[in-house]
């Protein structure tokens, strides 16, 4: 709970134009304030270590970029999408599962895939899934030949619509009696099947499809033509059909037709669905994956209704606890004039319940969060105590991705709320790669007791870091600077880090420099090759109200390598 004013600075920043660190950290001292003559030395000297813009890149390193997404692309999430769901991932599915770069975003992609398929997103079943595999199984059980089931057409419109209504099967082939409208008759076949569906959503009622194996091998190949199943269609005056057997046709007339079937059926005009665009159409039809269903799931994310009648701001830092579990703080700020406060024996109070949820992209539930903030000030003083902000943070562990946060702040007395959305990106840090937290600026960085480190609000492992969510700060206050390097490559002999850190204010748009300044971290106490934290103040009386940048440049001298965090601020009169 919050019950102080957030506009409290803490007695130990430092006075009279110094940035002063916290907590044994070397202090930056008043050369961060330079005067003109020294700046412009300082300038001069800066010149030639500027960062230089990235090139476009080159049509080899593009070459080598597309080479090593092949090759990621050839273990199990090549697997995935040329094998697994192949017959019914859409194309621009497709296309954008190959447009992705990390292993992360294709396993998000992958739980989002099956999520649209999903009858019942609420339950953990994937009944979609599940069924889906299923197939997979039955049709390399049931129709697999000198190749995988799965491969064959059999199994690829089993797997995309599941089991016929009906099913002719002639796995013998032999004897045939001719339906009339294929010019009826009797005739010898190859075996074939014929599977009758009742619907297929996209292509239509009553859809007949047909399976021959021509070369008697147990392989079928889905056919256009009803006559493909014809054993004697190339033997003279052989397996005639009952036009042809009454003169109203001849055999040699079936080479000649033009709509694609070697029908004996002369003249008579074919049913419509037997079509030769009719045909064409549903082999085209079948060939593409089919619908997806439950489109109401999209539905029910583009019409989420928000109630913004209580304004809030929000920001998120991360903060590395191991590679593989990010600190994520959430830090919401309510300005307290948009509140209501109730009166009691002279105590104003007021209470805003907060209830947060992070949901992974696919919309799992990741965590959830309700805390009750409670701001109490004696009647006389409300006037003023609502002239300030109530800030209230959550700490949440989460791997490395992407999540959304549903922030939900409602005001008890007055009754307003307010339903904020936004994207955590959670950052991944590898091993042994320079890597950085995010560059806090706080309006208080102070130690706290033993007893409290690791736990609290604003608590960041031995320090009290509260961000300044608004990133506006005042002249007559200082600002504070927080950030986490981590994996410095340590020195052979001291196996302290050979590092340095760079620091700039300019103004934003005109990139004026207000100042700059340099420190070695292996001088600095506590220096780790793993963690180094940097705890800086900012005194913000010499600068003109404004907005500005604050840019830190960080070497790693043993493996030259560089880190550039920065952060935003405005300074107002």
């Amino acid at each position: 709970m919050l019950r102080n004013n957030l506009t409290a600075v803490a007695s130990i920043w430092a006075c009279g134009g110094r940035l002063v660190a916290i907590g044994g950290v070397a202090a930056l001292g008043a050369a961060l304030l330079l005067t003109p003559g020294a700046y412009a030395q300082k300038k001069g000297q800066a010149e030639g270590s500027r960062e230089t813009v990235a090139k476009p890149m080159s049509e080899k390193e593009r070459r080598k970029r597309e080479e090593k997404l092949r090759k990621e692309l050839e273990g199990p999430f090549r697997k995935w999408l040329n094998e697994d769901v192949t017959y019914i991932i859409t194309d621009e599915e497709r296309q954008a599962f190959r447009r992705l770069a990390t292993d992360e975003e294709r396993e998000q992609f992958i739980e989002q895939f099956w999520l649209r398929r999903d009858p019942t997103p609420d339950s953990a079943e994937n009944e979609f899934k599940e069924e889906h595999y299923r197939r997979i199984a039955y049709a390399n059980e049931r129709f697999a030949s000198g190749i995988p089931g799965w491969k064959t057409d059999r199994g690829r419109i089993y797997i995309a619509y599941g089991p016929a209504d009906e099913v002719e099967s002639h796995p013998s082939g032999g004897t045939y009696e001719r339906p009339i409208e294929e010019g009826g008759g009797t005739t010898s076949t190859f075996p074939f099947e014929k599977w009758r569906y009742r619907w297929i959503e996209g292509i239509g009622t009553d859809v007949m499809i047909e399976f021959v194996d021509p070369t008697m091998t147990g392989e079928y190949r889905m056919t256009m033509d009803p006559s493909e199943k014809d054993a004697l269609l190339y033997v003279p005056n052989a397996g005639l059909t009952l036009y042809e057997q009454m003169g109203m046709s001849s055999k040699t007339d079936r080479f000649s037709r033009t709509d694609g079937t070697r029908l004996g059926t002369g003249t008579m005009p074919l049913p419509n669905r037997m079509n030769q665009f009719e045909r064409l159409q549903q082999f085209a039809n079948l060939q593409k994956p089919p619908s997806i269903k439950f489109k109401d799931l999209e539905a029910a994310v583009n019409s989420t209704v928000k109630y913004n009648l209580l304004p809030i701001k929000v920001r998120a830092d991360y903060m590395r606890m191991t590679n593989s579990t990010i600190l994520t703080n959430v830090t919401a700020q309510l300005e307290k004039k948009d509140l209501q406060f109730g009166d009691k024996e002279g105590v104003s109070k007021a209470v805003v319940n907060i209830y947060g949820r992070i949901t992974s992209m696919s919309r799992r539930v990741v965590n959830v969060f309700e805390d009750v903030v409670t701001i109490e000030v004696p009647t006389e003083l409300l006037q003023e105590a609502s002239k300030g902000s109530s800030v209230y943070q959550k700490s949440i562990p989460l791997p490395p991705g992407t999540y959304r946060l549903n922030l939900v702040v409602k005001d008890i007395v007055g009754g307003n709320m307010t339903n904020y959305e936004m994207a955590l990106s959670v950052p991944r840090y590898e091993e042994e790669k320079l890597g950085s937290s995010t560059l806090v600026l706080a309006d208080l960085i102070e130690k706290v007791p033993t007893k409290s480190i690791g736990t609290g609000q604003f608590v960041i492992g031995a320090s009290k870091v509260r961000p300044r969510v608004t990133e506006t700060f005042k002249r007559d206050e200082k600002m504070g600077i927080y950030v986490q390097l981590y994996n410095f490559v340590p020195d052979e002999k001291t196996q302290k880090p050979n590092a340095l850190v760079e620091y700039e204010v300019v103004r934003t748009g005109s990139n004026e420099k207000i100042f700059e300044f340099s420190e070695e971290v292996q001088k600095m106490e506590g220096a780790s090759a793993q963690q180094y934290t940097i705890e800086k103040i900012l005194p913000l009386q010499n600068l003109e109200p404004g907005d500005y940048t604050i840019r830190l440049k960080v070497t790693d001298k043993n493996n030259n390598t560089t880190l550039t965090p920065s952060a935003t601020f405005k300074v107002i009169g």
